[in-house]
């Protein structure tokens, strides 16, 4: 698969071929993509929540007027559910919504990602991403001739001090080391900018899950 390749300055730019990039056929790991897209967004839910049934609300048991004679609905106690104060009928209780993807699924759902991401246009390629000084204006003015709108996720093995501060306090600018990514990073993107030496970790990282 080919990119486009930025020099460090993004003043100019050419084409690099990553024959090694994963290349999937028709839907294979769209539903791997989606379990595993699910997965973590469940994982990140609590489960805390919690109502009372009619059985664990305060209250008497005291039949709370009359059965006849009053003009109104019998009622047997006021923990019922149609009370104000009463229980909750079928309401949440605490439980656990995680869920375990398989490192093959796992696996599988990266490679779709980065294919789908890539043939859409939306993965470029730099030399390398560094700034010589600590200043959100070096930064600015790469990305603007590269991607000036919309958010946009640097991948690279490692960032230098200069880097990181001068990146840090740019809204629409995300950082993740090549050995983290996985694959919501890059669904969450509007576009991705990688590093050679990134692109060539991620790569590496896609032959090891494989044998």
């Amino acid at each position: 698969m080919k990119f486009k390749l930025y020099s460090p300055d993004g003043a100019s730019n050419s084409e690099k071929e990553l024959k090694e990039w994963p290349v999937l056929e028709g839907t294979k790991g769209v539903q791997a993509l989606r379990q595993y897209i699910l997965a973590v967004f469940n994982n990140k839910r609590q489960g805390t929540v919690s109502t009372k049934t009619r059985a664990e609300v305060s209250g008497t048991g005291k039949k709370p007027f009359r059965q006849k004679g009053t003009g109104m609905a019998r009622q047997g106690s006021k923990r019922t559910v149609i009370w104000r104060t009463g229980g909750v009928v079928f309401g949440p209780k605490p439980r656990d919504y995680s869920q375990k993807v398989n490192k093959k699924v796992k696996a599988l759902a990266f490679q779709r990602a980065l294919f789908e991401r890539a043939n859409d246009g939306k993965i470029d390629l730099i030399e390398k991403f560094e700034a010589s000084e600590p200043k959100t204006k070096q930064v600015t003015s790469l990305l603007s001739k590269i991607k000036p709108e919309g958010k946009i996720l640097i991948v690279d093995d490692a960032f230098e001090q200069n880097t990181v501060l001068a990146s840090r306090n740019i809204e629409r600018v995300t950082m993740c080391q090549s050995a983290s990514l996985n694959a919501l990073d890059l669904i969450h993107s509007h576009h991705i900018l990688m590093t050679e030496r990134g692109a060539d970790t991620v790569i590496a990282r896609l032959k090891g899950a494989s044998s």
